[in-house]
């Protein structure tokens, strides 16, 4: 396979790879001449071995992927042969080709897998076909087909979080895995979600697939220390606290993964505190919080920072980092102008990278307006048919500019708040019955306060 940048990663099953793949570049243009056997020769995504003391071992349920480039010094498509057979019988041939491959490029094709046994060690050639003329093979590859998974689980322990009683969150939880007697495991695959990603491929150069070596993605996966050894992690939770189940499965030498094993354990909460410097402050104002840390959080691993959620007041939320001071605490300064009340949901950082529990904080402020009229009183009968009525809007809270209207569902209108903020209007209803009036204010800043429905009945 040709070598160079990687142009991306992917990761997907094996299986859904195999006859598939077509080199989709174009060749090199060269002049009729002879064949020669293939080179760079790969099964299942990964280099030949060519000593058959150290076979490479593959998963091949999904069938047995083998690939090399075609060696001919024409332009023409050729056919790449392959055959396999098992090192204890090799009269037991097995071929299988791909037709028109590119000179040049990558020309793949699959044993089927009803054509290999497990446990069995198996070697290959290949061979450049032109027409009646064939290349010499090329030298063999050894491969040992391993389908069996690990016969146990691992073990799984944890000396800082025991999975009896409430752990003080803050430190890092270490992990010790073992491969639990099973000689054959290489390394281990772990997840918090008690789900494991596929182990799969990345597509290289030309669009061809390459192996994905696992151990490379630290995040999931964790080499043992030898075969059939252990591996030690040092982990912080996806959460603050709370109930936690962390999941291992061992990956053999053909990563082919066993059972998982799974560690449920407790943290308490390491939640910090929020203190506004006002203790009801009102819509819209401008008030400052203090955060402090958890204590035994700060003494575990003091806190750097602090993330800040809130309510705004289209429904939405924003986010904020504040840096924390040397002793961990820190202030904000927050406009409260959520049109129902603000929420505050804040977590705290530490230097290890742990991140706590939110702590909350809310208010309610009402900003409806206020709606009177002697004529129309809310919820009552008044006035009747053509008789025209006054109503009168005055603010709960906030710096009021405007007030806008509709009666019955109708076209909506604004009219301006006085130099006290209130405003009147004047409608006379044309039939009796129920009726009822929307209205909402307008803050200078342009903020939408909420809605008030008023209900009257006209004789």
């Amino acid at each position: 396979m040709s070598s160079g940048a990687r142009s991306r990663a992917v990761l997907a099953p094996l299986s859904v790879l195999g006859l598939a793949l077509t080199a989709l570049a174009s060749p090199a243009s060269a002049a009729e001449g002879t064949v020669t056997a293939p080179t760079q020769l790969f099964n299942g995504y990964q280099h030949c071995s060519a000593d058959a003391d150290r076979p490479t071992r593959l998963n091949t349920r999904d069938g047995l992927v083998v690939m090399g480039i075609p060696g001919t010094t024409g332009d023409s498509p050729v056919t790449v042969r392959y055959r396999i057979w098992p090192v204890t019988d090799p009269a037991q041939v097995t071929t299988v080709s791909r037709e028109r491959a590119l000179p040049g490029f990558e020309a793949s094709a699959t044993v089927p897998s009803a054509a290999l046994t497990d446990g069995l060690t198996y070697a290959w050639q290949a061979q450049t076909v032109a027409g009646d003329t064939a290349s010499e093979r090329s030298a063999p590859c050894y491969v040992t087909v391993d389908n069996t998974r690990p016969a146990n689980a691992p073990t799984l322990s944890s000396p800082n979080y025991p999975p009896d009683g409430w752990n003080q969150g803050g430190e890092p939880v270490t992990f010790t895995l073992d491969a639990n007697g099973v000689e054959d495991v290489t390394g281990f695959q772990f997840s918090w979600t008690q789900d494991f990603s596929a182990i799969g491929t990345e597509i290289g150069d030309h669009g061809i697939p390459r192996p994905v070596d696992p151990y490379t993605y630290t995040t999931q996966f964790k080499r043992a220390d030898a075969p059939g050894g252990s591996a030690t992690l040092s982990l912080i939770p996806p959460r603050g606290s709370g109930v936690m189940t962390f999941s291992v499965r061992s990956l053999d030498r053909a990563l082919n993964s066993s059972a998982a094993t799974h560690y449920m354990f407790r943290v308490g909460s390491t939640a910090p505190t929020v203190t506004p410097d006002v203790p009801s402050p009102e819509f819209g104002e401008r008030t400052t919080f203090t955060l402090r840390p958890d204590a035994a959080l700060q003494s575990t691993s003091p806190v750097v920072g602090y993330s800040v959620r809130t309510d705004d007041r289209r429904g939405g939320t924003e986010t904020v980092d504040v840096a924390a001071e040397e002793d961990g605490t820190a202030r904000v300064e927050l406009v409260l102008d959520g049109v129902h009340g603000t929420f505050l949901e804040v977590t705290s950082r530490s230097a290890n990278g742990w991140v706590s529990d939110a702590a909350s904080w809310h208010i309610t402020h009402d900003t409806t307006p206020t709606v009177t009229s002697d004529t129309y009183p809310e919820n009552r009968s008044g006035g009747g048919a053509g008789v025209p009525g006054t109503f009168a809007f005055a603010p709960k809270t906030g710096d009021v500019v405007s007030y806008t209207y509709s009666f019955d569902g109708g076209p909506r209108t604004t009219v301006a708040a006085g130099a006290d903020r209130t405003a009147r209007v004047e409608w006379t209803p044309d039939s009796d019955g129920f009726h009822y009036l929307t209205v909402h204010a307008t803050t200078r800043s342009g903020i939408e306060l909420a809605e008030r429905d008023y209900y009257f009945t006209v004789n």
